[in-house]
């Protein structure tokens, strides 16, 4: 950067789409704009030239050649908007500028300019209404004083009429957004009817609510008669039945191919009852099956064995690889009973709950704890002061300090990482002349947060905590993906993530005995093992022999779901050729493509993926030894997690609540309906569509010892004003690209330590250790 650029925050006027990709500096009296893409610096041109930079228009700016492509398209879409409107403008201009009343009135309203600087149309008034010459109203609706129409003569102002006058100045209530026209009438109405009846507000989110919006537009202005109250609960309710039904039965179809999953999804609710829903995973999509309230047989494995045997039994037996759940001592003792019964089924417990245990013990390590609070103490008091919220947002450019993950323990180390990444942002923002002005500045907290964010002990600290959960955090998105099944990836990702803390962590036995400790039932699971086993980009780059707990897990596989002796010996004979890259797997465009295609089989195009991934590598490549590709098709096609999915439990809540029989078995195939909708939109949406609100409602579950005021708090937030809060931008562009979980767990798996796990004998000085800590 060249030396006397001084950054200057962005104000909350800035609403160009424009000011998210640049950053402005003050050289002297001289305002210089920072594209952040190519770092190209701009000394004059205003945010128009780094528009047309980003958008490569050629003309007042180069081209950038490192804007992303969505990037570029919203420049170019922000461009044509613009000229749009400047046309339109203009026209407007030109008719009121040549229009001529008929009547010879004795003052010109109009004038020969017009002074207006907002966007107007032309409609037709009634006579009733009178137009004084000296007013015009503005975009906001309020009267104000129109100086540059022209000069008022002498005289009484005659009575508009449509005779004397055809059309009058009005305001326009509808505005284009993209390709989309906002209309303000409309979305009032659509406002009450939430505000009425008490809709949560992200409901808008749903991949549905613009649709219907469509839909009530495209019938013109003939108006839609809205459907009854008997209508939603009869023949709609049926209709999307059956749409949902035809969506899972082709989801069925291939569960014979690719196998798939039982997921056993645990609710307690409020009322402390406890329901289970059962879900099934396959690579075309999830399907929710049923609810079932357990609270009667929670003490009962038999009762619990008996219902997961129904499940399977109706998924089929030949299609089911694994039973997921969560590790309650209650689904151990009924999984070892359904296995026993059904010896090709395995019992998974879920590996996101596991990893999520492991980070909740990490924060119980006092020095981890210290941090956390301290980090905490800074976010409340931003958080919930409209004016330092403010601020922070424009240091860090639309950067929000909470980062959401998908639990709260890793909420807590996402942030961590989060307020690293903006670490000297908020160094410029504690020492500015602007906060040391701000009353907030002056209070306790404010001191407090100026310590520290000034201490470099505090900084060392969330980096050391940053470097130590980020490989864990990576594998919980990993393993907790609805688009890529996790099962060749685990192993792996477990594998890298204690690597990293060996090589950072002097006394890292602390943390492998914790990992260990809460990974112990699936250290060794065979189908974790047999798709690490069986993932070509993991198992090419193992120099030298394959570790012999990995070889045994696979065979453990192939006597576990295969039941023919002769196929068994076939895909054992097979392995060989797969080790020594025989054949089609030894051809140059199949080892270019073991980093390039997913390893199973993964076609997302019928039921929820928007995605397609075609050609597989083992189906591609995995011909000359069609029985070892069948079954590594089918291992590498699970999931090993149970995948949440935000879905409304009071809808639940009250089918479990009905004793009608009837009304009980409409709710269920509501319930059906709405669970099996969530799951599909839930895959669709790549990104929120909306930047994420950290101090919404609802997120408070997750971030609210981020957000929340501690109760017996003595500080006064009764002065905070929502009204004056600046919205969330959710820029990340200061975060820099984004990397692909699966690429950073890259390759070489040579460390037999940690194949092997913690000794005994260590183990124990682990455990001295965590307490000293």
């Amino acid at each position: 950067m060249a030396s006397g650029l001084e950054p200057v925050p962005l104000t909350s006027q800035k609403h160009d789409p424009a000011w998210k990709h640049c950053q402005m500096f003050k050289n002297g009296d001289r305002v210089q704009l920072k594209c952040l893409y190519c770092s190209k610096i701009f000394k004059g041109g205003g945010i128009h030239r780094i528009k047309e930079h980003l958008a490569g228009q050629k003309g007042n700016a180069s081209t950038c050649l490192r804007v992303q492509p969505d990037v570029r398209l919203l420049m170019q879409e922000s461009l044509n908007c613009a000229v749009a409107k400047k046309r339109k403008k203009q026209k407007i201009a030109d008719e009121i500028t040549s229009f001529n009343d008929p009547s010879g009135s004795e003052i010109d309203p109009f004038g020969n300019k017009c002074g207006l600087n907002t966007e107007v149309e032309l409609i037709a008034v009634p006579e009733a209404v009178e137009l004084d010459s000296t007013l015009l109203i503005n975009q906001e609706g309020e009267s104000t004083s129109n100086k540059g129409v022209g000069r008022k003569k002498k005289g009484r102002v005659r009575k508009a009429s449509r005779s004397s006058i055809p059309n009058a100045l009005a305001v326009n209530d509808n505005t284009l957004v993209g390709s989309k026209r906002t209309n303000n009438h409309a979305n009032m109405a659509i406002s009450r009817f939430f505000y009425d009846v008490g809709i949560p507000l992200d409901a808008v989110k749903s991949m549905y609510f613009q649709a219907m919006v469509d839909a009530i537009a495209s019938q013109g202005e003939a108006g839609v008669l809205a459907p009854t109250y008997h209508d939603l609960r009869s023949s709609m309710l049926k209709n999307a039945l059956q749409e949902v039904r035809n969506d899972i039965d082709q989801c069925m179809g291939t569960w014979g191919k690719s196998g798939c999953s039982v997921l056993v999804d645990e609710w307690v609710l409020e009322k402390g009852r406890t329901l289970v829903n059962f879900l099934v995973f396959c690579p075309e999509g999830m399907t929710f099956l049923r609810s079932v309230d357990i609270s009667d047989i929670l003490d009962s494995p038999d009762s619990l064995y008996e219902l997961l045997k129904g499940v399977v039994e109706e998924v089929g037996i030949r299609n089911v690889l694994q039973v997921v759940t969560n590790i309650e001592e209650r689904y151990v003792i009924a999984a070892k009973r359904l296995t026993d019964d059904f010896p090709t089924v395995f019992w998974t417990p879920c590996a996101a709950h596991c990893i999520d245990l492991i980070l909740e013990d990490f924060k119980k390590l006092e020095w981890i704890n210290v941090i956390l609070d301290q980090a905490k103490s800074i976010l409340r008091f931003i958080y919930n002061h409209s004016v330092v919220l403010n601020m922070m947002r424009r240091y860090t450019f639309g950067v929000d300090l909470v980062d959401i993950g998908a639990t709260r323990a890793a909420t807590d180390f996402t942030t961590i990482k989060r307020m690293v990444n903006v670490k000297h942002n908020l160094q410029s923002m504690v020492t500015s002349e602007e906060w040391m002005e701000c009353s907030y500045s002056k209070k306790s907290e404010g001191f407090a947060m100026l310590d520290h964010i000034s201490s470099q002990s505090f900084w060392s600290s969330c980096i050391l905590i940053f470097r130590l959960t980020d490989p864990l955090l990576r594998l919980l998105r990993l393993v907790g993906s609805e688009k890529r099944p996790a099962m060749g990836y685990v192993y792996a990702g477990i594998y890298r993530a204690k690597e990293l803390i060996k090589k950072d962590q002097k006394d890292y036995l602390v943390y492998w005995n914790i990992i260990d400790h809460r990974w112990g039932k699936l250290q060794h699971h065979p189908l974790l093992a047999a798709g690490f086993y069986l993932n070509p980009k993991f198992f090419y780059s193992i120099e030298g022999d394959i570790h012999h707990q990995i070889r045994s897990s696979v065979y453990d596989c192939i006597e576990k779901l295969v039941s023919d002796p002769k196929i068994q010996d076939k895909i054992v004979k097979e392995t060989t050729s797969y080790h020594n890259a025989v054949g089609d797997f030894g051809r140059k465009i199949a080892i270019r493509a073991r980093d390039a295609l997913p390893p199973g089989k993964v076609v997302y195009k019928i039921f929820l993926y928007n995605l397609i991934l075609s050609d597989e590598w083992w189906s591609t490549y995995g011909g000359g030894c069609p029985n070892l590709a069948r079954l590594a098709i089918r291992i590498l096609s699970q999931t090993c997690s149970l995948i949440s999915c935000n879905t409304d439990r009071t809808t639940i809540q009250k089918m479990h609540d009905t004793k009608n029989c009837l009304e009980h078995q409409r709710l269920s195939d509501l319930v059906f309906v709405h669970y099996n909708s969530r799951l599909r939109q839930m895959v669709r949406k790549d990104r929120e569509q909306d930047a994420v609100d950290p101090i919404s409602f609802e997120n408070m579950g997750i971030v609210g010892d981020w957000v929340m005021v501690k109760e017996g708090c003595s500080e006064d937030f009764g002065s905070s004003n929502w009204m004056t809060e600046d919205p969330p931008m959710g820029n990340t562009m200061l975060l820099g690209p984004s990397t692909d979980d699966v690429e950073d767990l890259g390759a070489g798996f040579d460390d037999f330590e940690i194949f092997e796990g913690v000794k005994n004998g260590e183990e124990e000085n682990g455990e001295d250790n965590v307490v000293s800590q």
